[in-house]
């Protein structure tokens, strides 16, 4: 491993104790994001138990921003970089940085859609967001009783796990002709913009039966727009995915119909033994796929102890 030279604008840079001898790296696409803030404080925390140092730096959704971030990772030379991806398609210049400079790098959650992956010491852990999708809707379509009018509310299109998750859903819909998607459209992953979303549609007259939502801040959002219009939760199940607090919390309280559970203590460990094995030269598989869990009312005690 390298060692850190103890300056102090290392120290200044450095998130955890100035005795430790690794430093990571995290770019991140978006501080103010609720999962991401869960992976954020977990990869903290076992980073502290290892005595990690580790960086975080927040790319505010910008591309440009986040490959700034990244080749200044690389030029501070430190052991190892983890980023969470603004768009999964614009990652080519953040891997040659790193491979320029011989630093592992770990791609999280989102995968590079190009051939990131087939470079030296590059990897990525992350999770099934198809199989998020199948597990969303199948649930979906059991509450439906197989048949009505489920519209699609999309994350980021730009998401290589948007997209997947929707491909998911429609995988499910071949199985259910009786049920028709009535509209999808993206609200970015934000909860403001799913209640508008969800206003629109209401307050246009859509028949809707169920929202099959990419993420939980988009399903609890068009939760708040149903209950502005005194739509009941009973008469449009609503879906979200990532099992955050705040959506088992809704599900608690008899609003949200499901949420699929995706893990960010699990892939902020994964991520983390990933990168330790590359800088000590380990054997690592290029991808590592951290299970969903779908949640519902009869197993969500199972999630409120975790």
């Amino acid at each position: 491993m390298k060692r850190l030279l103890f300056g102090a604008a290392v120290l200044a840079a450095c998130s955890t104790s100035a005795m430790a001898e690794t430093t990571i790296g995290v770019s991140l696409a978006y501080f103010d994001d609720v999962w991401l803030t869960s992976l954020r404080q977990s990869m903290q925390e076992e980073a502290d138990s290892r005595d990690i140092n580790i960086q975080f730096l927040d790319a505010q959704g910008d591309i440009g921003r986040q490959l700034s971030n990244v080749q200044s990772l690389a030029a501070q030379d430190v052991d190892a970089i983890i980023t969470f991806a603004v768009d999964s398609a614009a990652t080519g210049m953040m891997t040659k940085a790193a491979s320029e400079n011989d630093i592992p790098l770990v791609y999280v959650n989102k995968e590079p859609v190009g051939n990131d992956l087939e470079q030296d010491n590059v990897v990525f852990v992350g999770a099934n967001d198809v199989r998020a999708g199948r597990l969303q809707m199948e649930r979906l379509a059991e509450l439906m009783g197989g048949e009505g009018n489920v519209a699609i509310m999309v994350g980021e299109l730009t998401s290589s796990s948007a997209l997947d998750r929707v491909e998911g859903v429609k995988e499910v819909l071949g199985d259910y002709p009786d049920i028709e998607i009535v509209a999808e459209q993206s609200a970015n992953f934000f909860r403001t913009q799913a209640m508008d979303l969800m206003t629109n549609w209401i307050a246009g007259g859509k028949q809707i039966d169920a929202v099959a939502a990419n993420n939980d801040e988009m399903a609890l959002g068009a939760l708040v727009a149903m209950r502005q219009y005194g739509v009941s939760p009973d008469e449009v199940f609503v879906a979200g995915i990532d099992g955050t607090p705040a959506a088992l919390d809704s599900i608690q309280r008899g609003e949200l119909a499901v949420t699929v559970f995706q893990d960010a203590k699990g892939q902020a460990v994964a991520s983390l033994n990933a990168a330790l094995s590359l800088i000590n030269g380990e054997p690592v598989d290029k991808r590592t796929m951290v299970p969903f869990e779908l949640v519902t009312p009869e197993n969500l005690d199972n999630f409120l102890t975790e």
